[in-house]
């Protein structure tokens, strides 16, 4: 029987993965902590920035919005119209202010003006070691996003290797 292996499975709930790995506890944590980048925020996250739209014709990224569009963004609040296949804002519209909690329709928005107000993260929650079959909690969060923190959860997948192999650690980890 592996000692205290329970205590790890008994955290697998929420947003959280397994990795299993020969790294050391500090290799994977350095590693862990170096994984970042720029994500799309999602309603109940806090914008970080004022965003606002200007009257006349919208683009995005790509260039002009395609007509197609226009009835999803009058959907999502904007007042919109369609000029010779052309989407136009009406007036000027505040997307969200800086630390409002955005809504649906408002991350929507982001979404499709290529405004990326959140960071991705792995926040390692556990650590159970076969070698000593050691368990320690390095963050007591539940797996769900926080109000503020972007949302972002993913789910980190094995690297491939047999979790049975007896040199293998397992760390908890959520994606934030």
């Amino acid at each position: 029987a592996r000692n205290h292996l329970s205590l790890l499975s008994d955290r697998l709930a929420g947003q959280v993965g397994l990795m299993f790995t020969k790294l050391s506890k500090e290799e994977v944590l350095q590693t862990l902590g170096e994984v970042e980048h720029d994500d799309f925020a999602r309603a109940g996250s806090k914008a970080v920035q004022d965003f606002k739209l200007s009257a006349g014709p919208l683009s995005n990224y790509a260039g002009p919005l395609p007509h197609t569009m226009e009835p999803q963004l009058r959907k999502y609040g904007l007042p919109t119209k369609l000029n010779k296949g052309v989407v136009e804002l009406l007036a000027d519209h505040m997307v969200c202010r800086e630390g409002q909690v955005l809504d649906p329709n408002q991350a929507a928005l982001l979404r499709v003006f290529s405004i990326k107000m959140a960071t991705f993260h792995l926040v390692p929650l556990a650590w159970w070691s076969n070698e000593g079959e050691e368990f320690e909690v390095l963050n007591e969060d539940d797996g769900e996003p926080d109000e503020g923190d972007g949302g972002n959860n993913e789910m980190l997948q094995d690297d491939g290797d047999e979790p049975e192999d007896a040199g293998e650690d397992a760390a908890e980890i959520n994606g934030q």
